[in-house]
């Protein structure tokens, strides 16, 4: 397993990923068709992860199709105009360019309009159809470089290239790794490799990549919840060719009448004092690891009689509208226990206690791993 000591070669469309989080719209297109099983030389697992890890790819194109059903309650239409949960739902399309490390771009398309990301060298721009608008950031030396683990959770992978580097990163011995069924995924015969963890507490089953038998690229990404048979979220090309896309699909020419914005690069702030949590709390952490790590952080006040603090934490500038987190609070069903009191959110692979007194404790696991954590 020393192999997985290293991140996936294949880091590609990193500036994309967290602009799809905030990508609204969608298509319905349904979820993936299967196709005739073919029948393929036996390759072990430990022989697929090492495919995945020196695989070599000069440029691609294709069609990517994301589907989420993650079982979230009713109380999320609470979060008026919120793309995210948009994307936590629902069947989206995407266009993807890649050419080499420094030349990316991802169009979300929904029946409205579509979404842009487009990496040339140091130049990132995006580009939004509906409102004509467009920003450009100059990219630091270190852009290649990736984003954190944290940065990398908090953002929907784009493609089944991101979706499997960040599930390769996790593996540890608390997982099982084996050799699935093969496939066909976008007329390309692969294997799959199935990640399964060993922990009862964690929500996830199993995760399965579909990795194409002669490229060793990862065509196909699905997460199942336990107690299901249908993925909770997948991420697969429906067409893809190979060949290094023209140079042109990297230059943004902006249209007539758009709006651009130059950003400046900032420094990461990680390291700062004020921003090692996401409300700003340096106290935030982790507890346990592997497959049910929990994530405790603290609100900027407590949430007596389970109502919001007088000043809640807001999100980043742009990337959410103001939100009545009472009537949020209100929706959740009510829980205490040894550990305190608080609400509980439950979806099919990820749980989130608020409890009264100011803690936010979320994983991929089942409330009783949240309960245990808290009461530590």
């Amino acid at each position: 397993m020393s192999v997985l000591r290293s991140r996936p070669v294949l880091r590609w469309l990193v500036p994309a990923t967290a602009a799809v989080a905030v990508i609204g719209g969608g298509a319905a297109i349904g979820t993936f068709a299967a196709e005739a099983e073919p029948s393929l030389p036996p390759r072990t697992a430990a022989q697929l992860l090492v495919d995945l890890q020196t695989s070599r790819l000069e440029g691609l194109s294709g069609t990517v199709v994301q589907r989420a059903d993650l079982g979230l309650p009713p109380l999320v239409g609470l979060v008026p105009g919120n793309e995210l949960t948009t994307m936590l739902t629902g069947t989206h399309t995407l266009r993807v360019w890649y050419s080499g490390p420094d030349r990316q771009r991802v169009a979300l398309l929904d029946t409205l309009g579509e979404q842009d990301v487009i990496r040339n060298g140091r130049d990132l721009w995006t580009w939004q159809s509906r409102a004509n608008t467009a920003t450009h950031r100059t990219l630091s030396g270190d852009a290649g470089a990736g984003k954190s683990a944290p940065e990398a959770a908090a953002n929907l992978p784009a493609t089944p290239q991101q979706a499997a580097d960040l599930a390769l990163s996790a593996v540890d011995p608390s997982t099982e790794v084996s050799v699935g069924r093969s496939a066909t995924v976008a007329g390309q015969d692969a294997y799959e490799l199935v990640l399964q963890p060993r922990d009862r507490d964690s929500l996830v089953h199993q995760l399965r990549i579909a990795i194409d038998a002669k490229r060793h690229v990862p065509l196909r990404f699905e997460v199942l919840a336990k107690g299901s048979d249908r993925p909770a979220f997948e991420v697969a090309f429906t067409q893809v060719d190979y060949r290094r896309p023209d140079a042109d699909q990297f230059t943004f020419n902006p249209p007539p009448g758009v709006t651009v914005t130059e950003e400046k690069a900032e420094p990461p702030a990680a390291g700062k004092p004020g921003h090692a949590g996401p409300t700003g709390d340096s106290k935030a952490r982790t507890v346990g690891s592997g497959w049910t790590t929990v994530l405790v952080a603290r609100l900027d006040g407590p949430l007596t009689g389970g109502k919001a603090p007088a000043k809640p934490t807001t999100p980043a500038a742009g990337s959410a509208p103001d939100v009545d987190v009472s009537k949020l609070l209100g929706g959740l069903p009510a829980v205490s226990g040894d550990w305190g009191s608080g609400r509980l959110f439950t979806s099919k692979l990820f749980s989130v206690l608020l409890t009264d007194d100011g803690r936010v404790l979320a994983g991929a696991v089942t409330p009783e791993r949240l309960y245990q954590a808290a009461r530590g």
